[in-house]
Order: C-alpha cells, then sequence, then structure tokens
C-alpha cells in the first residue's frame, strides 16, 4: 500500500513537472522604434523585449520606405517608440495604416512619442510655415536624443508607458530604470567636465542634427552647409558660407554619418579647418554601440577636433 501511494505521488510530480514544463514561456514584449537611440534605451529598461528599430546610424530618419519587413515588425508590436515632432512624419503614418495594429495607433498606449515629454529647441508653433522654408518641424528641433538630460526625461516616460502595457515586468522595468537613472547621472557629471574645454568655441555644420549637443555642451553653429533645412548644399551656398567663415574662423567643420561628405570636404580643404563625421545615433557596432558609448565618442571626437584646430593656429 505504502509504495502504491508512493509511485501514485511519483507519477503525480511527473505530471505536474511535464505540465510545468510544456506550459509557454511568458510571451516577451515586441517593440517596434524609429531610431536606433530608443531601440538601445528600450533594451536597457527592458532587456527581455525583442526589439526592431525601422533605422540605422547611416540612415536618414526623415526619409525612410516603409518596407513589408517594417510593416511587419510594426503589426507584431505591442508598442511603438518613436520621436515624433515629424520626424517621421513621412514615412510612420503610411507604417502605420499598412500594418493595421490598432495597438499602435496614434493616441493609443502602444504609440509613444519621445518629443511629447520633453520641451524642444526651435519651437515654430505660433510661425507661418511653408515649403520655401525648407524641412522646418513646426513644433520644434526633433533630434532631442542628443542632450543627455532630455533623453533622462524621455526614459522616465518610457519607463512609465512600458509598465503600464507590460504590467507583469513592471517591477523589472522600475528597477533597471532606478539603476539606469544613477549612472546616467553620473555619466552627465562626467561628460561635462571632460567637455568643458569645448565651451565658447564656434563650428560649422550640416542641418540641426546637432544642435542640442552645441547647446549641451556650449559650441555655437555659425554656418549651416545646407542652404535651408533638409535641402542638400549647393556650391553657391558653400562659396557663400566660407566667404562668411573667412574673417572670424570657426574651430572645425562636422558632418553626421548618414549626410553626404562632399560638402564638408569641400569646405574643410578649403579652409583648413578639420572636419569630423560623427554618429548622430547609436550605431550597430563599435564604441557608440550604446547610449553611454555615443556620447563617450561625440565628446572625444570633437575634443580631438579642438586640438587639432587648436595645432594648426599656432
Amino acid at each position: 500500500m505504502v509504495r502504491t501511494v508512493s509511485e501514485r505521488m511519483r507519477r503525480w510530480a511527473a505530471a505536474v513537472l511535464g505540465c510545468l514544463l510544456a506550459a509557454p514561456a511568458a510571451q516577451a514584449l515586441e517593440v517596434f522604434t524609429c531610431e536606433p537611440e530608443w531601440a538601445a534605451l528600450v533594451k536597457a529598461l527592458a532587456p527581455q523585449a525583442r526589439v526592431t528599430s525601422a533605422t540605422h546610424a547611416l540612415q536618414d530618419p526623415h526619409h525612410i520606405e516603409a518596407r513589408p519587413a517594417l510593416i511587419g515588425a510594426m503589426r507584431r508590436a505591442d508598442v511603438a517608440v518613436c520621436t515624433g515632432a515629424s520626424l517621421e512624419a513621412g514615412w510612420l503614418p503610411m507604417l502605420q495604416q499598412r500594418a493595421g495594429n490598432a495597438r499602435v495607433f496614434d493616441g493609443r498606449d502602444g504609440m509613444f512619442y519621445a518629443a511629447d515629454h520633453v520641451t524642444l529647441m526651435h519651437d515654430h508653433a505660433h510661425t507661418p510655415l511653408d515649403r520655401s522654408l525648407g524641412d522646418v518641424h513646426a513644433e520644434g528641433n526633433p533630434h532631442l536624443h542628443l542632450d543627455p538630460h532630455k533623453l533622462k526625461q524621455v526614459a522616465q516616460a518610457l519607463a512609465d508607458r512600458l509598465a503600464r502595457i507590460d504590467p507583469a515586468g513592471a517591477a523589472g522595468v522600475r528597477q533597471r530604470h532606478a539603476a539606469w537613472v544613477q549612472a546616467w547621472d553620473q555619466h552627465i557629471a562626467r561628460w561635462e567636465k571632460k567637455a568643458e574645454p569645448l565651451m565658447g568655441h564656434a563650428l560649422v555644420a550640416q542641418h540641426t542634427t546637432f544642435a542640442y549637443l552645441w547647446e549641451w555642451l556650449g559650441l555655437t553653429q555659425v554656418a549651416d552647409l545646407e542652404p535651408k533645412p533638409g535641402l542638400p548644399p549647393t556650391l553657391a551656398h558653400l562659396q557663400r558660407v566660407l566667404k562668411d567663415v573667412a574673417e572670424d574662423p570657426p574651430r572645425f567643420i562636422v558632418q553626421a554619418s548618414y549626410q553626404d561628405p562632399q560638402a564638408g570636404r569641400w569646405l574643410a580643404a578649403r579652409t583648413g579647418l578639420p572636419l569630423k563625421v560623427l554618429p548622430a545615433t547609436v550605431t550597430e557596432q563599435g564604441r557608440s554601440a550604446t547610449l553611454e558609448g555615443l556620447f563617450d565618442e561625440l565628446i572625444d571626437q570633437l575634443l580631438d577636433a579642438l586640438r587639432a584646430s587648436e595645432a594648426r593656429t599656432r
């Protein structure tokens, strides 16, 4: 009798264990991001999530094709994380429409716009805009992720949103967010100390891609390689820039890695100014493959450009 009961208990335990092993694991959160910086932030807050980024560092986020793979990724998404402020206006609405996923329609919890949670530079909300002004965003400059303080604000809002969408993982998201904030504050203090030599210097750049970075570090963009925002550089415009910077030369020239480098090379060849091609977002490989690595790379490259500029004037 004892042996029979014992045998039954073993069989019951084996059956329970079999059910537990056969039970599907909790499904990972599916996250669609419009830009790599938001993919990196999601991975920091919810590393178990399956994340798809629509763009990479060598692409202009203003102009993306709504490819079938991206439509499929958005169709599966529990949440989509994008910049907003019309940065993706040329392709995101079409992607949302074709995917037909109500979870990530505008106004739903599953559609998160980073720009909704910070104050943007260059707000044109009360200024009449038309195509003659170029690619100007009425809401303001959307490249907010290059200010680490604004990125911290977005991280708080995103952590709250992820916790609301995925209650089962909420505790983990909040714990990782708290640890991330503590580490991020330490990074900011280190970056600001290291970048002090850059403060007060002038530069030439293309577009307003790095405007938040310049404001944070105390740099001034005195000329733009583009004749108007979003319009490609022309020879006539570059000649005007060359004339404008001749009397009071800036320290260096900066372009983003997704921009055609010809304009920067043209101006560098005629001025002798150092030219730096910088990643405007998190890269797929290398030092800038994380958010903290991106800022490390940007500051080091700018300091290198400043040293090169100082060396040529000695």
